[in-house]
């Protein structure tokens, strides 16, 4: 089965460019601790995915269905309302999924999806809990997914 077209690709957009038009302005600030704490962690430039998403590396996928594609390793948007952050790899292990609950229960002021943190500001939350909770989602979306 051919790889499909996923909504949220890999764009050429700038990410700085993206950056000088989120709101409000303190988000600004926040993407851009965001981007300089992702790349401390992943060694990999900001690349934009899609119209909203900033996005470190990447991975290719495929379903027991058959369906495949292209997506991100880790990356963020700096939403209006929330920052979002796409941490997907606690999910491949249950004690990878235990260890990101207890970071959870440390970090301070958030709400979680499926695999999505949100967090209303930085100022609320234990940065060097947040910077464990994307090293361990990078280094297991690296064990996962071998490049």
């Amino acid at each position: 089965m051919a790889k499909a077209t996923n909504k949220t690709r890999q764009t050429d957009a700038e990410v700085d460019a993206f950056i000088a038009k989120a709101e409000p302005e303190r988000r600004r600030d926040e993407a851009h601790a965001l981007v300089a704490m992702f790349q401390r962690i992943t060694g990999e430039e900001p690349k934009m995915w899609g119209p909203s998403i900033i996005g470190f590396g990447s991975y290719d996928y495929k379903y027991d269905s058959g369906r495949e594609g292209t997506s991100l390793r880790i990356g963020f948007s700096p939403r209006k309302a929330k920052l979002s952050l796409y941490l997907m790899g606690a999910y491949c292990t249950p004690d990878a999924q235990t260890e990101q609950d207890r970071l959870l229960g440390l970090l301070g002021k958030h709400s979680v999806g499926k695999s999505c943190l949100y967090i209303n500001r930085l100022e609320q939350v234990d940065l060097s809990v947040l910077q464990q909770l994307i090293r361990n989602n990078w280094d297991l979306m690296n064990q996962r997914y071998p490049e």
